[in-house]
């Protein structure tokens, strides 16, 4: 679930805290990827039609690793460095809510049934879908094959978004990318929506920078995260008749979940019984994470090719072409990767607090498409993605 209409309370009430941004933007940079998540889309989407899923000679769902292969080459070739996280063992806490995910795929499994039976083909596709779970094996099938494309994984002590974030924090890579929006409630300081939706939705990524979040909405990260258990999280129950801009407001006004309980109408609203809000608090402040100097290293290898064609031809049916030709886009995406980013040239190093001119040498081809360039002094260059990045005042010279 994530926190419950995070994403409508910031587009209302902190939108320069939200931005879209091109695929292709991304390019060399380091994302973090909640992997349970994109196997779950995979799983519900990849080669699905009603309760028909993609399957090799055994009867083996396969849509997981079609999906998981597929959608890794389209980041690797836009020089993007995936690194995949997954589950570990999930916090007492959060039982609560895998036990009502549990009875609601039983009841979806009981509809559907009466939807087949009916020959009710929308229910059949409805229901089919929200039987769908993430299983060790699913998990198993796809660290293997990532380790065989040469793409890091992963495994986290506890919660994949937590380790997520703690990557993110320490700088281990640029941004977070997952659908459930409590990756902001962990503290990661870039996050990611639609970064693994598929080509053909032609949907941007929706970029969020925690910073101009809580200076937008007025608060600490302590008040955010009491914000987002009030909205309704995977830790605890909320409190009934309370949505996000009601708990926006009873924040700004008292500051915690302790004061607003001291001062809130009793009768309006009912607060749930032994309410653990402050474990709750305690997960998102300190999650099981890797302590810094024990995070794992992020290596991006080589693919392993006769690995490939074992695993996805010859034990789970793919077309042996197909996989062939993945293969020699996976080689010349991670020769592609190897180049830096252009802003990399352009910044300044940091060797004390006053400022060094610098000299910048700019081709001429490079300043041919911009007429109005002033080249003793240049505030701003523009890169192929649209991006602008700001310079000091700098003398240039033009070859």
């Amino acid at each position: 679930m994530g926190i419950k209409g995070l994403t409508k309370l910031l587009a209302d009430n902190a939108p320069s805290c939200m931005k879209e941004q091109k695929f292709e933007s991304y390019f060399n940079r380091k994302i973090a990827i909640d992997a349970s998540m994109s196997i779950y889309q995979f799983l519900i989407v990849v080669g699905r039609t009603g309760t028909e899923m993609l399957t090799n000679e055994a009867g083996e769902v396969t849509s997981h690793l079609q999906g998981m292969f597929s959608r890794t080459i389209r980041l690797l070739e836009a020089g993007i460095k995936p690194v995949y996280v997954f589950d570990g063992q999930p916090p007492d806490l959060k039982k609560q809510e895998l036990a009502k995910r549990y009875a609601k795929r039983a009841d979806a499994t009981e509809d559907l049934t009466d939807a087949i039976a009916k020959g009710d083909k929308e229910s059949i596709e409805k229901f089919s879908k929200r039987t769908v779970k993430v299983t060790k094996q699913h998990n198993d099938d796809c660290k293997k094959l990532l380790g065989l494309m040469g793409v890091p994984v992963v495994e986290a002590p506890s919660e994949a978004e937590a380790q997520c974030a703690a990557l993110c924090k320490s700088g281990k890579v640029y941004a977070v990318a997952s659908e459930d929006m409590d990756s902001l409630t962990f503290g990661a300081s870039k996050f990611l929506r639609h970064l693994m939706d598929p080509s053909s939705k032609k949907i941007p990524v929706m970029e969020f920078e925690m910073s101009k979040v809580l200076e937008e909405l007025n608060l600490t990260m302590d008040q955010f995260i009491d914000l987002c258990i009030l909205s309704g999280c995977d830790y605890c129950e909320s409190i009934k008749g309370i949505g996000g801009l009601t708990a926006l407001k009873l924040i700004r006004q008292h500051g915690s979940i302790e004061n607003i309980l001291e001062n809130l109408n009793k009768e309006r609203y009912q607060i749930p019984d032994e309410w653990p809000y402050q474990e709750a608090r305690r997960l998102f402040k300190e999650p099981e994470v890797y302590p810094g100097n024990e995070e794992p290293e992020l290596k991006w290898n080589p693919p392993d090719e006769e690995g490939l064609v074992n695993f996805l031809v010859k034990e789970n049916g793919f077309n042996v072409d197909r996989v062939t030709k993945a293969i020699e886009k996976i080689k010349a995406a991670k020769s592609k990767s190897s180049q830096g980013r252009l802003e990399a040239f352009f910044k300044p190093a940091a060797t004390g607090s006053v400022p060094i001119k610098r000299k910048i040498f700019i081709p001429i081809a490079m300043t041919s498409h911009q007429p109005n360039l002033k080249y003793s002094n240049v505030e701003s260059i523009e890169e192929n993605d649209g991006k602008t990045n700001r310079i000091e005042p700098s003398t240039i010279i033009c070859l």
